[in-house]
């Protein structure tokens, strides 16, 4: 009995040590499709200020239902509020100096609102009733959203058993695609588009004991494991992050903007 506990603890040691060395490989990183990609180190800020931009809606495009093997599942396989990952993305790079976000997706309700304050106004204040000032209007539109989701594109894995004690790893890889598109509003011209993708992964480990003792008349069985799944909305946010700052770089590129430049002491 002792020398069974023992091997299974040599074999669930080496199937966690497995795991360790799957999940270290590089899969947080979205990868984009275009070689321009660089660092998000030295956006210091656009050369003449923050760029006004709205976001309307960023939506699943995908239709994809979560993946189940039993039942039909009602649930998305990935988020429906993009949108929110791609205005904080644009508030926080390059310290929040380069994109000032107007308010699009509530803008019915912000309508509303002023509406209320200014007949509020004029009916306390009357003619003379100060008035609200103007809404900052945007000179880019980001449109886009998640186009894509493939489901099991890699799966796999590994085991080995002797004497009934085995251990087994699996693993399944998924992708999610994100398409961001800089449009101008003076001219309708699509000034930069970008598409990036992240890997999504998902491994399990099992380790099990079948052994059978007095005379085959009595049975042992020991089982134990554990399952890791990386977070879609998870993925989404870095692949919405990493298209921004593509945008960015395409754009300065394609000469939309510019970088902002040390000043001379």
């Amino acid at each position: 009995m002792k020398k069974l506990l023992l091997l299974t603890s040599v074999l669930l040691i080496t199937t966690g040590c497995a795991s360790l060395n799957y999940t270290v490989q590089g899969y947080d990183e979205p990868v984009v499709t275009k070689p321009f990609v660089k660092s998000e180190e030295g956006l210091k800020g656009p050369a003449n200020g923050q760029i006004p931009v709205a976001v309307y809606n960023f939506r699943d495009m995908t239709g994809q239902r979560k993946a189940s093997q039993t039942i039909a599942s009602l649930s998305s396989a990935v988020t429906q509020g993009a949108d929110a990952y791609l205005v904080k993305s644009l508030q926080e790079i390059g310290g929040g100096k380069w994109f000032k976000v107007l308010e699009r997706g509530g803008l019915d309700n912000l309508i509303k609102e002023r509406q209320l304050i200014r007949q509020m106004r004029e009916l306390y204040q009357g003619k003379d009733a100060q008035p609200l000032p103007p809404m900052l209007f945007a000179g880019m539109i980001l449109e886009g959203g998640i186009i894509g989701y493939d489901s099991n594109l890699l799966s796999g894995g590994t085991g080995a058993r002797i004497l009934g004690i085995g251990a087994t790893t699996e693993y399944r890889q998924d992708e999610v695609t994100i398409s961001l598109r800089a449009v101008s509003v003076a001219t309708g011209e699509v000034l930069v588009a970008i598409n990036t993708t992240k890997t999504v992964i998902s491994f399990q480990d099992k380790a099990g004991i079948l052994r059978f003792y007095d005379a085959g008349t009595r049975a042992l069985e020991l089982e134990t494991g554990n399952a890791t799944n990386e977070s879609m909305n998870k993925a989404v946010q870095l692949a919405i992050h990493e298209a921004v700052v593509a945008m960015i770089h395409k754009g300065a590129e394609n000469g939309h903007w510019g970088f902002k430049t040390e000043e001379k002491k």
